[in-house]
C-alpha cells in the first residue's frame, strides 16, 4: 500500500495489535478514500501481491461508497492466502478525510510506517452485530486507560466516558474526573449511574447500550446484504466470477 501510494488506513484485528490489544487476524482490513485515483493505487497494489477478487461485490467507486466491502486474497508468496478487505464508508466513522486528520502513525522499524486509524474511530468502527467485536473494543479502550491513566490529557478522559465498557472502570473514572463525568452524561446517560457508584444498574445499561448499537448494525447492514444476494444471483446467471476494475 505504500510502494503505491495508496490512500489508505489500516483498521481490524492488525490495528488492534498496533494498540496493544491483541487480536490474531490473517486479514488486512482497510479504511481507503474512494476516488477513481486511489483506486488506481489501490489496483496496482494489488497486483503486485497477487490479489484477486473472492466475493461480490466488485471493486468500483460506487460499490464503496455506498458501504460495501470489497474482498481479495492474496496469492504472493510473501502474503500468500493473506486476505485484504477494502471499506471506503463504515456505519457511524466521519468521512476518510477527517479520519486521515486524525489518524495514527506507528514506525514498525527499518523504515517501515504503517498510517492506522486513530483508536477513538477504530473503537466507533468495532461496534458492530459481531460478537468477536465487543470484547475487543473493552480491551483497546482499557489498555488506553491503564497506560495513561497516571496524568491524562482532557481528550483522553472524555474517550473512557464515552467508550469504557467496565462500570468498575467507568465508576474510577467518574468518581475522580467529576466534572468530566457530568458533562459526559448529557450524551452518555449511563454514566450517571457511574457516578453514583450504582455498579449492577451500569453493568445492565452497558448490556442494553452494547445491543442497541448491534441492532441498529443490522438494520444498516439489511439492503447491503440484500444487493450482496441480488449481485451474487445475477453473477450465476451469468457464469461470471467476482472481478476488479
Amino acid at each position: 500500500m505504500n510502494d503505491h501510494r495508496v490512500r489508505a488506513l489500516l483498521m481490524g484485528g492488525q490495528a488492534c495489535v498496533l494498540y496493544g490489544a491483541a487480536e490474531f487476524s490473517r486479514d488486512a482490513d482497510f479504511a481507503i478514500l474512494a476516488d477513481s485515483r486511489n483506486l488506481r493505487r489501490l489496483a496496482g497494489a494489488l497486483e503486485s501481491l497477487d490479489a484477486v477478487p473472492i466475493a461480490v461485490p466488485p471493486c468500483e467507486l460506487g460499490f464503496l461508497r455506498r458501504g460495501h466491502a470489497v474482498h481479495f486474497r492474496c496469492r504472493h508468496s510473501e502474503a500468500l492466502r493473506m486476505r485484504v478487505d477494502v471499506m471506503a464508508r463504515m456505519r457511524g466513522v466521519d468521512t476518510f478525510t477527517k479520519l486521515w486528520r486524525r489518524r495514527s502513525t506507528f514506525d514498525l522499524g527499518r523504515g517501515f510506517r504503517c498510517d492506522a486509524l486513530g483508536l477513538a474511530d477504530l473503537v466507533v468502527a468495532k461496534k458492530t452485530q459481531r460478537d468477536k467485536d465487543w470484547p475487543m473494543i473493552r480491551r483497546l479502550v482499557e489498555a488506553n486507560y491503564f497506560e495513561n491513566r497516571r496524568d491524562p490529557a482532557p481528550a483522553q478522559v472524555s474517550f473512557w466516558l464515552r467508550e469504557l465498557r467496565s462500570s468498575e472502570l467507568l465508576c474510577a473514572v467518574a468518581k475522580r474526573h467529576h466534572g468530566a463525568a457530568i458533562r459526559a452524561a448529557r450524551k452518555r446517560p449511563l454514566i450517571r449511574a457511574a457516578l453514583e457508584g450504582r455498579s449492577a444498574a451500569l453493568e445492565a445499561e452497558l448490556r442494553a447500550e452494547e445491543l442497541r448499537e448491534r441492532e441498529i448494525d443490522r438494520g444498516y447492514w439489511t439492503p447491503l446484504k440484500a444487493e450482496l444476494r441480488a449481485l451474487a444471483r445475477r453473477g450465476r446467471r451469468s457464469g461470471s466470477g467476482p472481478r476488479a476494475r
